[in-house]
């Protein structure tokens, strides 16, 4: 009989709006104080330049407005559950690419463009239920799910950012929460089970791996990291055995091994 399907989590609509907008505050900041040579800096993503990092980053606000400007999309229910959003992210890195390269070109300003794009969102996004069915590239969602999925890219791309141009940005609690968890359910919804327990703390524990399943004591099979470690192996910045090396990731029992389903994002 296959494992059975956990319940999801749910997540409150405003708190997590407050997350998204707290985190690109923080980005915000750190971009205003970019000098020349940092914007033309290399980054880890391909041949993206930290300013067209910088520029993509504003993205993770701008599809939500673009999309409450459109006509709610049909249907009884979204065509895209939250936890296969991850899953659905590769096929999608050209045409991401070429926007964000656009968009960094026809905005030499970007601190500007911070600012109006923040302004847009907090315009649209208070007014409009956490239920309403948004069209995203990936398909429809909720709006509070969707929500969530920038946290994930908000998160990421700090992370991204804060390597390329040698800064500290800070992370939002509880947008680090939200990411760290939606990464950690998704990997249990790609491998159902109980026979490995995958620690994040303070934020996500999850069991996941077919096998015999634990349920009380010390599990035989544990695998524990910190957030931004967990965000860098499930989105392919970092990869298993490399952290496995660094000891940034710690790894006990015969199936503790999730090289084989990391990353979940392409």
């Amino acid at each position: 009989m296959p494992p059975a399907k956990k319940r999801l989590r749910t997540y409150d609509a405003t708190r997590t709006r407050a997350a998204v907008l707290a985190q690109y505050a923080h980005v915000r900041e750190g971009v205003r104080a970019l000098t020349p040579e940092q914007l033309a800096l290399p980054t880890r993503l391909g041949d993206w330049t930290v300013r067209e990092l910088a520029a993509h980053l504003t993205m993770s606000l701008s599809r939500v407005t673009t999309a409450l400007e459109q006509p709610e999309p049909t249907g009884p229910k979204p065509g895209l559950a939250l936890l296969e959003w991850p899953f659905s992210t590769a096929g999608r890195a050209e045409g991401i690419a070429d926007d964000t390269r656009a968009l960094a070109a026809a905005h030499p300003d970007l601190y500007a463009l911070y600012g109006e794009v923040a302004d847009r969102f907090e315009a649209q996004v208070p007014a409009v239920p956490g239920d309403r069915l948004v069209a995203t590239r990936a398909g429809s969602m909720r709006l509070g799910d969707f929500l969530v999925t920038r946290t994930v890219e908000l998160v990421a791309h700090t992370d991204d950012l804060n390597a390329a141009a040698g800064l500290d940005i800070p992370y939002d609690r509880q947008a680090l929460a939200a990411c760290t968890r939606l990464l950690a359910d998704a990997l249990a919804d790609r491998a159902p089970g109980g026979s490995v327990e995958v620690r994040i703390p303070p934020f996500a524990v999850v069991q996941c791996i077919g096998g015999p399943k634990h349920t009380r004591g010390t599990p035989p099979n544990v695998v524990e990291t910190g957030p931004l470690v967990w965000t860098r192996l499930a989105t392919g910045r970092t990869h298993w055995a490399e952290a496995l090396e660094a000891a940034e990731v710690s790894a006990s029992g015969e199936r503790a091994d999730l090289a084989p389903l990391l990353p979940l994002m392409g």
